[in-house]
C-alpha cells in the first residue's frame, strides 16, 4: 500500500512536469511545509536511522551531540544564513543547480564543471550508503536477502523519480518525513520501556563501561566533533539540501519553513540515543549496522516493526530520490549543456534527465550489492569531499563580491583533494577530512584571490 502511494505520487507529478525547470526544481513553487519536511527527510535518511544507531551502539551516549549539532547548525543556522540569499540570487541568475550558480556568479565555466564532476562522482558513494541502510532493514525485519532489499527499495525510487522529477521527490519526502517522525518516536518510547526507563538504561550502560555514558567517551573529542561538523556544517555545501532553497515559493515563506525544519529536526538525536541503549539489550554485536534492525525486532510488535521499516525505507527513499535529481542535473545541465556546449531543449532535456536518473540509480544499486565499510563511514567520506569543494565558494559567492574566479577554482581543487588524501591517510590526529579539506579550501581561495588583486593589469594601448 505504502509503495503504491509513492508510485501514485510519481504518476501524479509526471503530469505537472512540463519543463526541465519543473523536473529539477519544481518550477520554484514549493510551499514551506513541504520544503521543510522534505529537507528533514533528505537530511535524516536511513543513514541517520541505521547508521546513527550503529554509531550510538559503537561509541555510546556521546554521539547524541552529533544529532544536537545537526539541529542547530545543519538546520536552524543553515536556513537563517543561506536560505534567503540562495533563493534570491539563484532566481536572479536564472540557475537551477549549485554548480550553475558557481559558473554564473564567478563567470567561471571551470568552477561549474569541476564542482559538478565532484558532486556527480561522490554522490554515487553517498547513494550506496543510503541503499545499504534500507536493505539492512529489509534483511532483518522482513527476513529478505540483502540483495532483495536493495532491489525493492531502489527500483521503486527510480520509478517515481524518472516519472515525476523534483515534484515527486518533495511530495514523497513530505509523506515520508511524517512516517519517519512517528516511527522514531515509537521506537524511542518502546526502548525506554525495554530497559526500565531512561535512567535505569543509563545505569546499566554505565555498568557495561563508563565510556559509553560520558563525553567524549570512546570516540574522543577530535573524532566526535569533527564528524559532527562534517554532517552539520557540511550540509551547507551539499547540493541535495541547498536545492530546497531554490525551489521554495518565495523568501517570505522561509521564516515559517525555518521554524518547521528546526522543530522537526529534533528527531535527529533519537537514533543515537536508542542505538547506545541497544548495547544493554543486545550486547556483543559484530556488525553495528544491525543494531537498530535487531532492536526493532526485539521491542516492537509486528505492525509496529512494519511502521519503523516504513520509516527507515521512507527516509532512505527520500534521500536517494533527491540525490538522483542532483546527479542528473549535474551531468546534463552543468557538464553536458554548459560544459560541452550541447544545448538541449524541451522534451529532449526532460528525457535526458530521466535517462540519467535511471542510469545512475541502477549503478548505485549494483555497487550497493557489495558495499564497503559502515554506513556512516561512507556518508562521512562522500560529504567531506563534496562539502570541502562547495562550502566556501558558496559562502563567498553569497556574501563577498571580491572573490576571484581563479581563487574559487583553486579553492575547489584544494578542498576536494585534501579531503580525499586526508581520509586516505586515515584521518591524522582523529580530525575528519571535511575539517582539513575546508581549511585548505579557505586558504586557497583567500591566497589566490589576494594574489590576483596584486597582479599588475595589462596596460591598454
Amino acid at each position: 500500500m505504502y509503495v503504491a502511494i509513492l508510485m501514485g505520487v510519481g504518476i501524479w507529478s509526471a503530469r505537472r512536469t512540463q519543463s526541465a525547470s519543473d523536473f529539477i526544481i519544481g518550477g520554484r513553487t514549493i510551499g514551506p511545509w513541504v520544503t521543510a519536511l522534505s529537507y528533514i527527510a533528505v537530511y535524516f535518511s536511513s543513514v541517520l536511522i541505521i547508521g546513527g544507531g550503529a554509531f550510538g551502539y559503537k561509541f555510546g551516549m556521546a554521539t547524541i551531540w552529533i544529532g544536537a549539532i545537526n539541529v542547530l547548525v545543519g538546520c536552524l543556522l543553515c536556513w537563517i544564513v543561506l536560505g534567503k540569499r540562495v533563493r534570491e540570487m539563484t532566481e536572479r541568475f536564472g540557475v537551477r543547480t549549485l554548480s550553475g550558480f558557481f559558473a554564473r556568479r564567478f563567470n567561471s565555466p571551470a568552477a561549474g564543471i569541476y564542482s559538478a564532476a565532484v558532486v556527480f562522482l561522490f554522490l554515487i558513494i553517498y547513494n550506496v550508503s543510503v541503499v545499504k541502510g534500507m536493505a539492512n532493514s529489509f534483511e532483518v525485519l522482513m527476513d529478505l536477502p540483502y540483495w532483495g532489499g536493495v532491489l525493492i527499495s531502489g527500483l521503486v525510487i527510480i520509478f517515481y523519480v524518472v516519472l515525476g522529477g523534483y515534484m515527486a521527490v518533495v511530495w514523497t519526502s513530505f509523506i515520508q518525513a511524517w512516517v519517519m517522525i512517528v516511527a522514531l518516536l515509537l521506537l524511542m518510547f518502546k526502548t525506554f520501556d525495554a530497559v526500565g526507563g531512561l535512567g535505569a538504561g543509563m545505569q546499566k550502560l554505565a555498568a557495561i563501561g563508563p565510556q559509553y555514558v560520558h563525553t567524549p567517551g570512546v570516540w574522543g573529542w577530535a573524532g566526535l566533533f569533527s564528524f559532527a561538523l562534517v554532517v552539520s556544517l557540511g550540509v551547507w555545501g551539499m547540493p541535495q539540501m541547498i536545492i530546497r532553497f531554490y525551489s521554495i515559493k518565495d523568501t517570505k515563506t522561509l521564516r515559517l519553513g525555518t521554524v518547521i525544519v528546526t522543530l522537526g529536526a529534533t528527531i535527529a538525536v533519537i537514533p543515537y540515543l536508542v542505538g547506545a541503549l541497544t548495547r544493554v539489550l543486545i550486547p556483543g554485536l559484530e556488525n553495528p549496522d544491525l543494531a537498530i534492525p535487531k532492536l526493532v525486532a526485539m521491542v516492537l510488535s509486528p505492525w509496529q516493526a512494519a511502521l519503523l521499516l516504513a520509516g527507515v525505507v521512507a527516509a532512505g527513499m527520500s534521500t536517494f530520490a533527491g540525490v538522483l535529481i542532483i546527479m542528473s542535473s549535474s551531468l546534463i545541465t552543468d557538464i553536458y549543456e554548459h560544459g560541452l556546449k550541447r544545448k538541449l531543449t524541451g522534451p529532449k532535456e526532460i528525457f535526458a534527465n530521466r535517462a540519467v536518473s535511471a542510469a545512475v540509480g541502477l549503478v548505485s544499486l549494483v555497487i550497493a550489492l557489495k558495499p564497503p565499510a559502515l554506513i556512516l563511514v561512507l556518508t562521512g567520506f562522500a560529504w567531506a569531499v563534496i562539502a570541502s569543494t562547495t562550502f566556501w565558494p558558496l559562502i563567498f559567492g553569497l556574501y563577498w563580491k571580491g572573490a576571484s574566479k581563479a581563487g574559487v577554482v583553486a579553492s575547489m581543487i584544494a578542498g576536494s583533494l585534501t579531503a580525499i588524501l586526508w581520509t586516505w591517510a586515515k584521518k591524522p590526529f582523529g580530525i575528519d577530512g571535511f575539517i582539513a579539506g575546508s581549511l585548505a579550501s579557505l586558504a586557497a581561495l583567500l591566497v589566490i584571490t589576494a594574489a590576483a588583486r596584486r597582479s599588475p593589469r595589462p596596460r591598454r594601448t
